[in-house]
C-alpha cells in the first residue's frame, strides 16, 4: 500500500495540529509499547500556573491509539479510543514528562492500554492512565 493510501500507519512526522500542539513527541513505536516525552511548559499552563491535566489526558490517547493502531495496521484496522480513565498523580510545572504505553489486553474487537507519565528528572508519576480502544475499518480521508 503506497503511503498515500495507507490509512493506518500514524504519520508521526507531521502529525495534527492538535497532538503538536499538545507537546507530545515519540521515539519509539509498535505494537506492544510507545515511548515518547513532553518538554512541558507555560504553553501547557492552567491560568493557575500548572501543566493542565488535558496535555496529560492528551498523552494517554494519543500514544496508546498509535500502539494499538500498529497492533491491527495488519489487518487493515485502526484502533479508536472508547474509554479514557486517565488519573493526576502529582502536579507539574516544566521539565520533560516521559511517556510509555503498553497493551494489558489485545483482542480481535478491543483492546486495553495503560499508559504511565512520569517526570524525567525523578521518575515519580505525574499521571497515569488506561484507554480502552475498538479496532474498527478506518474512514476513507478526503
Amino acid at each position: 500500500m503506497s503511503s498515500e493510501t495507507d490509512t493506518t500507519a500514524p504519520d508521526l512526522e507531521n502529525a495534527s495540529d492538535f497532538v503538536r500542539a499538545a507537546g507530545l513527541r515519540i521515539a519509539e513505536a509498535g505494537p506492544e509499547r510507545v515511548v515518547g516525552w513532553i518538554d512541558l511548559g507555560p504553553a501547557h499552563h492552567t491560568p493557575w500556573g500548572v501543566v493542565h491535566g488535558g496535555v496529560f489526558l492528551s498523552a494517554v490517547e494519543s500514544a496508546a491509539s498509535i500502539g494499538a493502531s500498529a497492533a491491527v495496521a495488519d489487518r487493515g484496522l485502526i484502533a479508536v479510543g472508547v474509554h479514557n480513565g486517565t488519573d493526576f498523580v502529582r502536579g507539574a510545572y516544566d521539565g520533560r514528562a516521559d511517556v510509555v504505553a503498553t497493551p494489558l489486553q489485545q483482542g480481535s474487537g478491543q483492546q486495553l492500554w495503560q499508559v504511565l507519565i512520569t517526570r524525567a528528572s525523578d521518575g515519580k508519576t505525574l499521571a497515569h492512565g488506561k484507554l480502552r480502544l475498538q479496532n474498527v475499518a478506518p474512514r476513507a480521508r478526503g
